[in-house]
């Protein structure tokens, strides 16, 4: 294998090695690992942040790449977000939250899809806020069952930052999916 072709495809299996991960992180955290679980999910988020400077500073950007990157960390955050609801560490209302806005996500994505045949994968700002709200809600609390290290109340903070941006992420992405549709029906 040349250095160029394992450039290319190093994203794409960094992805898939986060996925991969996500059943071991959830049999942790049912374990009562929590500091495994801890550095797992330290680990699983350098890498996606790995996964997407290779693929940008060697423009090695795929289609797939574009679909198993999110899909990795959709996996990896409402796989912990249900693992840490059921064991009572997150309230039960944020979890339903979380999962219902990204079943709504997939939804309105295949369902766009389906009427327009052109959907591309593109994150909105909102969203990528709300995924790094999550991601610190979750290291957080993982930090502080696994690590034992106070959160000094910014636990409560995030869980609120989660919820609203969660809400408006969902909303954000049903208002413009309904416009773009609607745009279309019009012409």
């Amino acid at each position: 294998m040349t250095r160029a072709t394992l450039i290319f495809i190093l994203p794409n299996l960094i992805s898939t090695a986060r996925l991969l991960a996500v059943p071991l992180l959830v049999w942790l955290l049912l374990g009562g690992r929590f500091t495994e679980a801890f550095w797992l999910f330290i680990a699983a988020g350098i890498s996606d942040a790995l996964d997407g400077f290779i693929a940008k500073s060697y423009d090695v950007r795929t289609t797939l790449g574009a679909y198993l990157d999110p899909l990795a960390d959709k996996s990896l955050l409402v796989s912990v977000y249900i693992t840490l609801g059921y064991q009572g560490s997150i309230d039960s209302w944020l979890v339903i939250l979380v999962v219902f806005r990204d079943l709504l996500i997939i939804g309105g994505a295949l369902l766009y899809h389906t009427l327009t045949q052109s959907l591309k994968m593109q994150p909105l700002f909102i969203s990528k806020l709300n995924t790094t709200a999550q991601i610190l809600l979750v290291t957080v609390l993982l930090a502080n069952l696994g690590l034992g290290i106070d959160d000094y109340g910014l636990g409560p903070l995030l869980i609120h930052v989660v919820a609203a941006t969660t809400f408006l992420s969902g909303a954000a992405y049903l208002v413009i999916w309904g416009w773009r549709i609607g745009r279309m029906e019009n012409l």
